[in-house]
């Protein structure tokens, strides 16, 4: 097989760049270790900037996400006996959309399909070869077993953590920053209605609880816990009577109602960024170059900012022979994603109990802070909105 662009990856990064580039008249062929069905059920994140949504409306993939996406004008930031608004669009004129992960993911595989774009799933021994070259191409196994050879002109890693596009940039041609955090999230879908209209971000001294929403009638709800929590260990009534304490139930007659859990998960938390996010005729896009805790509702996010400045460079790469905008690319993408990644990590780290009192008080100076200044609640409403795209 050949194709101009070979996309190693169908979650939403891979999808979307494939259709942007569809929409320059480029074609890609897409390749994916896992099935469709698998891709579309992967429960992530659920929160779009502003310049997402504006994104996804002009290339015309927004029909479902305008009908059913929920706008929000803000967050609540709370801690013991205070719960603050902060709204958005009074700070800085944007807003937030609550829309899953797995919705956007949907309506991308759906436009691709009527789109005749070519994905191969469930494929395995993926692996990427000559990317120093000009002839670079991919390799798998179908389905069935056959082996496959794809060539291109360029390949795209949107394989996320553990794909075998990012480990194909040779260690001396690469640097690497992670931090781990010393706790992870336990995250809950329940079948009920969420008990507030807009995201809370609590602070507690037993862990952080965040109240998320998914639709009218599903809630995301999460808790703190330490690294290596066993899940089995929490039942539901345990884990609706941390909400309830977290959350400040009761507290100015707020309630939280508790509902049927679906689906219980322990996520833990770490930054890493590999940089450069290109090397020879091998691009990186979204998870494959960078991983921030979801604190600060960035994963997807930069992910559709990634392809967003990656498809006119490789349509003016491919199609014009012009390579500035490619040449441009990972800096371009980097300031971003160094942004992002330090805003992930400032909310998390004043919202987390790390159990040192020092870091306590330090919190709740900082979060005292947001609630009396302005200036500090406009930051934090920018780089949670969302810078633009090419920021």
């Amino acid at each position: 097989m050949r194709t101009p662009i070979a996309i190693v990856g169908a979650g939403p990064a891979g999808l979307l760049l494939s259709h942007l580039l569809d929409l320059a008249g480029i074609e890609s062929v897409i390749v994916e270790t896992r099935s469709r069905e698998y891709v579309e059920a992967r429960i992530r994140a659920g929160i779009l900037e502003q310049s997402t949504v504006d994104l996804l409306r002009a290339a015309g993939l927004a029909d479902r996400l305008d009908r059913e996406g929920d706008e929000h004008r803000g967050i609540y930031l709370q801690w013991p006996e205070e719960r603050h608004h902060l709204d958005f669009v009074d700070l800085v004129g944007r807003s937030v959309t609550v829309y899953g992960q797995t919705e956007v993911t949907k309506d991308l595989g759906k436009a691709r399909a009527a789109a005749g774009q070519q994905i191969h799933y469930e494929v395995s021994d993926t692996a990427v070869h000559d990317i120093e070259t000009d002839k670079p191409y991919v390799t798998f196994a179908a389905l069935d077993g056959t082996p496959q050879r794809l060539d291109a002109d360029v390949v795209v890693g949107c394989d996320g953590s553990f794909g075998p596009c990012r480990t194909a940039i040779p260690d001396a041609a690469k640097q690497t920053w992670e931090r781990t955090y010393p706790y992870s999230w336990l995250g809950v879908l329940a079948d009920v209605a969420p008990s507030t209209d807009e995201l809370i971000y609590a602070w507690h001294p037993d862990g952080f609880a965040m109240h998320s929403m998914r639709s009218a009638t599903v809630s995301r709800l999460y808790l703190q816990v330490p690294n290596g929590t066993d899940i089995g260990m929490w039942s539901d009534e345990r884990i609706w009577e941390a909400l309830a304490a977290r959350l400040g139930h009761g507290q100015d007659g707020w309630t939280l109602t508790p509902g049927p859990i679906t689906d219980k998960s322990v996520l833990p938390m770490r930054s890493f960024v590999q940089q450069p996010m290109r090397h020879g005729r091998l691009f990186l896009a979204g998870d494959a170059a960078h991983i921030v805790p979801p604190t600060g509702a960035k994963g997807l996010n930069l992910a559709v900012a990634d392809v967003a400045l990656l498809a006119p460079a490789l349509a003016a790469l491919v199609r014009d022979k012009n390579s500035a905008l490619a040449d441009a690319y990972s800096d371009a993408a980097l300031r971003r994603v160094w942004r992002c990644t330090h805003f992930s990590w400032w909310m998390t780290t004043m919202l987390h109990q790390s159990g040192d009192p020092f870091d306590r008080q330090l919190q709740l100076s900082q979060l005292r802070w947001l609630a009396r200044s302005e200036a500090g609640r406009a930051g934090l409403a920018e780089n949670y909105a969302g810078l633009p795209i090419g920021f």
